[in-house]
């Protein structure tokens, strides 16, 4: 059964922006953080963004000021607004999610690709 489902990705030109959303099943419930992480061919997973309960955000590094992260934890969604791609964008986008007891949850994955 599949968690997490995510949607949007594809393939953008450098500097342009695409949109990805997160939808967690009915049967997670408690939820206190939702999220995105990226992994490259032969790097290692990394913070894009998360959100909290509380509506706290982090972003990382790489991403600041380019990728907005909103949701509704309540709601069990989250979007991850990219603009201003670069290249180095590229990567397999995944969806986190964890309850308050620290069962953490991962999406399938969605690819990303920033090329002319």
């Amino acid at each position: 059964q599949v968690q997490l489902v995510e949607s949007g990705g594809g393939l953008a030109q450098p500097g342009g922006s695409l949109r990805l959303s997160c939808t967690a099943s009915e049967v997670i419930v408690a939820l206190n953080f939702m999220g995105w992480y990226r992994q490259a061919p032969g790097n290692q997973r990394e913070l894009v963004a998360v959100t909290t309960r509380g509506a706290n955000t982090n972003y990382g590094n790489a991403v600041q000021g380019r990728f907005t992260i909103s949701g509704d934890i309540a709601k069990k969604t989250v979007d991850l607004q990219m603009n201003s791609l670069k290249a180095e964008d590229t990567a397999v986008y995944y969806c986190s999610a964890k309850t308050v007891w620290g069962t953490e949850y991962w999406g399938q994955g969605t690819q990303v690709t920033v090329s002319s």
